[in-house]
């Protein structure tokens, strides 16, 4: 089966349980909303990669696996879109959650979601106790305190943010998540995976700022300019549009070369590359149309 059509059907077979007929009909249409049609996947595609690069991986293990990471990520994606944080009305090229449901529906759908990556992993934990506990502490890790995702989101509530870690519980935390759990799923626990992701996620947040600077939010679905708007760390504010340009192909180059030895490594890093390739074909594209 094709990975793009595996991660939808893993996560639509994932979110049908928490969205039947006992739940509320406006909180089960906002969390269809806020996880159909997607984006590019990357966060669950990466954990397949990196899962399907190792002998063994549990296949029911692996679905929940990146099912979970899909959810934390369009859970974050929804509070942070909310108007005590961003007040961004589009996302995905359609309105965000909060416009499309209002504001209370907005938080209990991004609240729901997170619990649902636990709970997605939870009803597989019979299959692999072990890899399954090791699952729970990756997702764990990526959600909360001191690194998870709503730390990153609590660096916007403080007066001075230090780039590095804002950028690493926002965005980085999901990446490593995502390299980590594929290996956990596979029953391999080399650190070094998430090494690997840490470095894909500076990368795309790299990216990000880039776009956030120079884009089109006509092309990218979202609006652009929200790092100066809120006076939020950047790399485009640290080190100008030429600097995280620079940075970011640093990051891409090292991300190939951080591969761990496996034995689908060379296909790993084939779609790592290209991944990558995208991201800096995007932010290219966003400085030639400035």
């Amino acid at each position: 089966m094709h990975a793009d059509m595996r991660i939808e059907r893993a996560v639509a077979a994932a979110l049908d349980p928490a969205t039947g007929a006992r739940c509320p009909r406006g909180l089960a249409a906002a969390m269809q909303y806020a996880v159909f049609p997607g984006g590019h996947r990357i966060r669950p595609r990466l954990c397949l990669a990196v899962a399907e690069a190792h002998d063994g991986a549990d296949p029911a293990l692996v679905d929940a696996a990146l099912s979970s990471l899909e959810f934390l990520h369009c859970a974050s994606l929804v509070h942070d879109d909310m108007p005590c944080f961003d007040d961004a009305e589009l996302r995905r090229g359609k309105p965000s959650v909060h416009v499309a449901f209002g504001e209370s529906i907005a938080l209990m759908c991004g609240d729901a979601l997170i619990v649902l990556a636990f709970q997605t992993i939870s009803r597989v934990a019979r299959r692999a106790p072990r890899r399954s506990a090791d699952l729970l502490s990756i997702v764990s890790d990526a959600v909360g305190a001191p690194d998870g995702i709503v730390a990153g989101q609590s660096w916007e509530c403080e007066s001075t943010v230090p780039l590095e870690d804002y950028q690493r519980a926002k965005t980085g935390v999901l990446f490593r998540a995502a390299t980590l759990a594929g290996a956990a799923a596979a029953g391999a626990e080399d650190s070094s995976w998430g090494e690997l992701g840490d470095v894909i996620g500076s990368a795309y947040q790299i990216a990000d700022d880039l776009i956030d600077r120079v884009g089109d939010p006509e092309l990218i679905g979202k609006p652009v300019g929200q790092d100066d708007r809120l006076d939020r760390p950047s790399s485009v504010r640290e080190h100008g549009v030429e600097g995280a340009t620079a940075l970011l192909r640093d990051r891409i180059e090292a991300a190939v070369e951080s591969v761990p030895d496996c034995r689908g490594k060379h296909a790993l890093r084939v779609m790592i590359h290209h991944e990558a390739s995208r991201l800096l074909d995007n932010a290219l594209s966003a400085r030639r149309a400035a």
